[in-house]
Order: structure tokens, then sequence, then C-alpha cells
């Protein structure tokens, strides 16, 4: 039996901030499944700001959606279809087929999943997924978070931020530091998830507001924006320091090359460690990670937020918005 999907194609590369005009929603008729291929119905899809990067024109180093294709991220789904062996109807199924309702796949560009009790399947996209790992490759492998350090997270009520700022509270940090873009979300972060302190930095001057909220200065600081927060951290830091560059949201929409931080001598002066990372390079590490989470998470000492849009025809203000900064936690598309 024939199936019909709806998918998200991006169709003018965007200048500055996407808009909505760059994208168009079309409906289309999916071939059966062929060996060792089934057919996944998609419920929830992934709104991440690295998609922002594949918009682009591309370089040799970040591959760059085609125009008039399906763009993908990661969705769980259901399988509905399989001509492959270790997959059935009914399997939950993690892959890169987002932007779109349903799709056919190889099997081995799909991981099974297994349920957990008490834990939505959305989680396989957050908490259990890509931004959970990267707040724990950021912290354990990448900084070598030490118990008794001072931490700062920028970008701290985003997916990964509330993440990295809980799993360095677990670790045995002395102090935990986050901002955010609202009043509501540093509470959210105080009150909710267990920050030492945090701040609005739309309240004044990210500098002044960090020395404020650490004035012994930061051990590990993990960041999510790079911009003024970068630079704000790079004087915050104590000697020694190690920061985890995971993300730089402030820059996604420049239209030219961002200007770097103006204070990098420090970095010679304080001998700081700042290391960029991918997590996709840290792999081997998911079982370990997944152990840990899954028992934070049963013992309820992490806690996790999820902004859900419904619909595919609303994939496109969900991503704008996350651009925006309008999410508490993961942002997420159900289908």
């Amino acid at each position: 039996m024939t199936s019909t999907a709806q998918e998200w194609h991006l169709v003018a590369r965007p200048v500055g901030r996407p808009v909505t005009d760059d994208f168009r929603l079309v409906e289309r008729t999916l071939p059966l499944p062929g060996a060792d291929e089934v057919l996944v119905r998609n419920t929830f899809l992934s709104m991440d700001p690295y998609m922002r990067a594949l918009m682009g024109a591309g370089d040799p180093d970040i591959p760059s959606y085609a125009l008039g294709e399906p763009m993908t991220g990661g969705a769980v789904g259901q399988v509905v279809e399989s001509r492959a062996a270790g997959l059935a109807p009914g399997d939950l199924v993690l892959g890169n087929l987002g932007w779109r309702t349903a799709a056919v796949a190889h099997a081995k560009l799909l991981t099974r999943l297994q349920r957990v009790d008490g834990v939505p399947e959305s989680a396989f996209l957050g908490v259990l997924g890509m931004p959970g790992l990267s707040a724990y490759v950021g912290l354990t492998e990448i900084t070598e978070l030490r118990e008794g350090d001072t931490v700062f997270v920028s970008g701290a009520a985003g997916a990964v931020g509330s993440l990295a700022g809980q799993i360095a509270r677990l670790r045995g940090a002395k102090a935990v530091i986050g901002s955010a873009g609202s009043d509501e979300k540093v509470q959210y972060l105080i009150g909710e998830l267990g920050f030492t302190a945090a701040f609005n930095y739309k309240d004044g001057s990210v500098r002044e507001q960090l020395m404020k909220a650490a004035p012994s200065g930061v051990d590990v600081y993990f960041d999510n924006v790079g911009g003024d927060h970068l630079e704000a951290a790079i004087d915050a830091l104590n000697p020694h320091g190690r920061a985890a560059l995971c993300g730089a949201i402030s820059g996604y929409n420049a239209t030219g090359r961002t200007p770097g931080p103006s204070n990098l001598v420090e970095v010679v002066k304080k001998r700081l460690t700042l290391r960029g990372f991918e997590v996709g390079d840290h792999t081997a590490l998911q079982p370990r990670f997944a152990h840990e989470m899954s028992n934070w998470l049963a013992d309820g000492s992490i806690t996790f937020r999820e902004t859900v849009v419904d619909g595919i025809g609303n994939a496109v203000d969900a991503f704008l918005g996350l651009m925006g900064g309008w999410n508490t936690g993961k942002m997420l598309v159900r289908i």
C-alpha cells in the first residue's frame, strides 16, 4: 500500500535570520520499502541550533542542506512496515529523518530504542539524546570537571545548558552559575534546577553580571552562546581555567565574520584551555552516559522541560522560535 508524507524543503539560503519564505512544505508519495528498509512514521522531531549552519552555502567542514530536498534532523518514530531483520512494526526508532512526517530508510540508519518506564519517547531527542550527551561530554571529557569547581553555563535554560548545569552540580561543583534570556528562565534555573546563581543577560553587561555572581572567578565555562558571553567568561576564568565550546548561537545569523573576543591575551596570561568539540566525535561515551543519566532520571536527581509545538505545519515556526529563544529546555515538534 502506498503512503504519503509531508516534508519541509529549504528553497532559499537564509540571509541573516531565516524567514518563512526560505522553506516550503511538500507532500510526496513514498516508495515501498525495499530489502533491509523500513517505513517509519515520526512522532517527534528535534529542533536544534546547529540546523542554522546547515542552511548556509556550506563549506568543506559543514555539509549544507540541498535546496529543494527534504531537510534532516533528529526524529523519533515508529516502524509501520519492515523488510529488515531486527526491526518490526511497532518498534520505536531514532534516526536523522526529521522535518517530515514519515520516511523510508535503510535499517542501518536507524537505532532501535527501548522504551523507559516513566520517560516519554521524546526524551531520546533531549535528555537521553544528543543534548544530554553534549552536556555530559563537555563537562566530563572536555573540561575534566573536578569536585569543588565553580562552573558557568551560558544559554543555561536551553536543552544542553539546563543539563550541563545539573550534571555539574551532581559531579560536585562548588557553585553553578547560569545565564538566560528572561527573568522567568532565571527563576527556573535557581528554583527548579538547583543553580547557585543565575542572571538575565538582557539586563546589562554580561561581564559585570558574571563578576557579581562569581566574585572569586570561575574554573569551568560551558559555552553555548559565544560572543559577549565568551569574552566575559575569559575575564572571569581563574588561572588554568577550562572552557568547553559547544555552540555559538549569538553568531549563527551573522552575514559576515563575527569579531572574536578582544581579551584573548588573557588566555595566555592565565594559561586557559579553550576547546571546541563536536559530540559526534565522542560516541564511545554513549554507554557510560546512558547508564549515569538513566540513574539520575530514575532517582529524580535530574529534571527536564520540553517546549512542544504540535503539527508538521508548525515546524518552521518552532525552529524560528528556538533561534529567538522562546523555548525552555528542548524544542520539539510533535506529529
